[in-house]
């Protein structure tokens, strides 16, 4: 695969049906020997010879899994090799403290509410809370969506019950269906084409908001006001929204606007997901003509890898290790220090800034006890990393009547702890990493809209996990923006 768009089709010489491998793999396989990380040769199947966690074995027709696995294998790539080295770039900028990363967008995208409008409102979210952190922090914000390929879920328990009734939990519709039915929950190879076809036409919308003047800065300082005008917390923010729109007005007074300065029209968009159906993930591996042994996912930008199958030596930091695509990994409780320096020489082991993301998500109550000894241990033994927070996963409280919800100012608590504890250990506070959408649900508590439990029946439409809504995720981006501020000027 070019970066000018060619494409290589791994599998071109056809895929084994037992273990998914293709004869141009396999052979490079065969004849590729590497240390990269750990013994023995990587290739695209390499994975299958690993335990693997939070994989479904349970098709009930293997044979149609792998003819779908080899169908999904002829396909386009959904993106290119320059493309994620670029973002390799950008993140490695991100490690050396020189910008921020902000990563986000739905816990799981779902077949039933994909419309181009939901694409629009949570493209717009991630492009106003840029704006607000990359004023206040003085960097560049990377900006990288869980979009176009986050559908596939790992599940605490392998089933669900209610009532008298028991069945396989919902994995996410690529895999299976959320209604309490046997029929639905039986999964299906069929919807991982339809995960492919429904990232592929959101990619396509992506770049088309990207490069078509929607991201214009006009626009988006437009909706930056509309927030501050219109809820609860504007008033807070108002001083920086007004700084904003005076630095536009300065420019367009001395000409710079997104008619003479296309750059101001533009943006870059990156997109991102779990790599958990690794069958899914090794159909859509190429390898880059231009740099013969070089692998790329192209099923996105960036992969990162689960709190729940990040062991050693499973399959799933398996195949991360082999790809060049910029990957992340979640950092929870349960991790060991001199694990984790283990897991970054098997992901990283050339010590490339900016090829892996640490995701910490510890919890409120947890991460001031978990966080320091990971980052002082990572920074002790000089390893290049970009450190990011996620708040929303280990803030999931459930309640009286059944919701699982996230309380606001838990995951506010969470992010401002680890920047301080970051910082405190000589490393650069790297980035957040956020559930939420553009669309006004009621799924989280708390922020300046005052969601209450007796509120999240309202629209509580996640098929997971609960999300911050539009007005919660730009206050929080505001928020962050006031703490990065602070410690600019200090």
């Amino acid at each position: 695969m070019n970066d000018d768009g060619r494409i290589d089709v791994l599998g071109a010489g056809g895929v084994d049906r037992e273990t998914g491998t293709t004869e141009d793999s396999q052979a490079m396989a065969d004849t590729q020997k590497t240390d990269r990380g750990s013994a023995g040769a990587w290739s695209p199947a390499s994975w299958r010879e690993r335990p693997a966690k939070h994989i479904p074995d349970d098709y009930p027709d293997v044979a149609k899994l792998a003819d779908v696995e080899h169908q999904l294998s002829s396909y386009p790539p959904l993106v290119f090799a320059g493309e994620a080295r670029k973002l390799t770039t950008r993140l490695g900028e991100v490690a050396e403290g020189r910008a921020f990363l902000l990563q986000g967008g739905d816990c799981a995208e779902s077949f039933k509410e994909f419309h181009p409008n939901n694409i629009r409102d949570t493209f717009r979210l991630i492009l106003q809370m840029a704006v607000a952190l990359t004023f206040a922090g003085g960097k560049p914000v990377v900006k990288v969506g869980r979009i176009a390929g986050q559908f596939g879920k790992p599940r605490s328990s392998p089933v669900e019950k209610i009532g008298d009734v028991t069945l396989p939990s919902y994995r996410g519709d690529n895999i299976n269906g959320m209604d309490f039915t046997e029929a639905s929950r039986v999964p299906d190879p069929e919807r991982l084409l339809k995960a492919y076809a429904q990232s592929a036409s959101t990619l396509n919308l992506l770049r088309a908001f990207a490069q078509g003047g929607y991201a214009s800065l006009v626009n988006i300082n437009k909706w930056m006001q509309g927030f501050v005008d219109n809820s609860p917390a504007g008033e807070r923010y108002r001083a920086l929204a007004a700084r904003i729109a005076d630095s536009m007005e300065f420019m367009a007074a001395c000409g710079i606007t997104p008619e003479t300065t296309p750059a101001l029209a533009q943006t870059e968009f990156y997109t991102s997901h779990e790599a958990l159906l690794l069958g899914y993930e090794q159909a859509l591996t190429r390898e880059d003509s231009t740099r013969p042994g070089e692998f790329y996912d192209t099923s996105a930008h960036m992969v990162w890898i689960g709190d729940r199958t990040r062991q050693p030596d499973h399959a799933h930091v398996e195949f991360c290790r082999g790809i060049r695509n910029p990957i992340g990994m979640k950092c929870g409780p349960s991790l060991d220090a001199d694990e984790l320096i283990r897991l970054i020489d098997i992901l990283n082991p050339d010590n490339i800034a900016g090829r892996l993301t640490l995701i910490a998500r510890f919890g409120s109550d947890k991460v001031a006890e978990g966080l320091p000894k990971l980052v002082r241990k990572v920074e002790g033994e000089g390893r290049k990393v970009v450190w990011s927070s996620d708040p929303m996963h280990g803030n999931v409280e459930k309640t009286e009547t059944g919701y699982k919800t996230r309380p606001f100012q838990r995951i506010l608590s969470e992010i401002g702890d680890f920047m301080d504890i970051v910082e405190a250990e000589g490393a650069h506070p790297g980035g957040v990493h956020l559930e939420m959408t553009g669309q006004d649900v009621t799924e989280c508590t708390g922020g300046s809209n005052e969601v209450t439990e007796s509120d999240l029946s309202d629209r509580y439409h996640t098929h997971c996990d609960p999300r911050l809504n539009n007005e919660q995720a730009l206050e929080l981006a505001f928020l962050i923006a006031e703490k990065l501020s602070d410690k600019r000027a200090a």
